[in-house]
């Protein structure tokens, strides 16, 4: 799960502008037919098969609109849970447990897909020895909820920002001239503990990368045939990673091939959503 000290420093503020954005300055459905605060009950419930991730995050929503709002979790983050299932019960204000229904249920249903998805495509890489590894598509100030999925799902993070590692894609290998220079200008700035990736595109840039001395060689939207090609090539002297379109789709044709990671921008920018729900809300006296 997700810490306290992580949801306070950094998932807090994005958790409170998406309530923003959904109250803008009241609730004007709940307002009307709840005008005073009144103690309530309400059921989550999964409507599908899949991975629930995120429940600290459906929790955090209601907390930050008050502190005395109660969760009584049935499940936990990771489990596999199936159509039916009473995964949680909500209780509190009526009023609270209205305005933060979507805003709770778009961060669980979002996240619980993207561990749902990763865990299938872990599953198809089964007995590899393949690492599969997520990417920076990730949904703009989303990304600590989505990154996380993927980790729920078993899959891997690979960097989670500029700053958190040295890859040398193609505009960066343009603007240094070349993967040769490219490589020796990331070995002169960055620090030595630092992993220098590089992408390539072809043959040429695989000898070029190997040549050059790359830690990480990423072999991104080649064929099989040339996949295995500069697998040879690489012949051990740089881990190998594997980008370009994968999904659960395409990804079984890599089952054979000796390299240490696959990444997959699907994984947080096309997993369907896990459908849940908040039902049976009813007063309690």
């Amino acid at each position: 799960m997700l810490d306290p000290v992580t949801l306070k420093l950094n998932a807090d503020p994005f958790i409170i502008s998406a309530l923003k954005e959904d109250i803008t300055s009241e609730d004007v459905s709940t307002n009307a037919v709840m005008p005073d605060a009144v103690k309530g009950e309400v059921d989550l419930i999964a409507k599908e098969d899949g991975i629930i991730c995120g429940l600290t995050v459906f929790e955090r929503v209601f907390k930050l609109l008050d502190e005395n709002t109660v969760v009584d979790f049935h499940a936990n983050d990771g489990d596999a849970v199936k159509k039916g299932d009473l995964m949680a019960k909500v209780t509190g204000d009526i009023r609270v447990l209205l305005s933060g229904e979507r805003t709770a249920l778009n961060y669980l249903q979002r996240m619980s897909g993207i561990a749902t998805y990763t865990k299938k495509m872990v599953g198809m890489l089964e007995g590899t020895g393949i690492t599969l590894l997520d990417t920076r598509k990730t949904t703009p100030n989303n990304r600590i909820f989505e990154k996380y999925a993927v980790t729920v799902g078993t899959g891997s993070n690979h960097r989670y920002n500029l700053s958190d590692g040295v890859l040398l894609k193609d505009n960066h290998i343009g603007a240094a001239g070349g993967v040769r220079e490219a490589i020796k200008l990331a070995k002169a700035y960055a620090p030595f503990v630092r992993k220098i990736e590089i992408e390539v595109e072809n043959l040429d840039m695989v000898r070029d990368a190997v040549e050059a001395g790359a830690d990480i060689i990423m072999l991104d939207n080649m064929d099989t045939e040339t996949l295995k090609e500069a697998i040879e090539i690489i012949n051990g002297t740089a881990e190998i990673e594997v980008s370009g379109n994968v999904t659960a789709e395409s990804i079984d044709r890599l089952r054979g091939l000796k390299v240490d990671y696959v990444s997959s921008g699907a994984l947080t920018h096309s997993a369907p959503i896990l459908d849940i729900s908040l039902k049976n809300l009813h007063r309690i006296d």
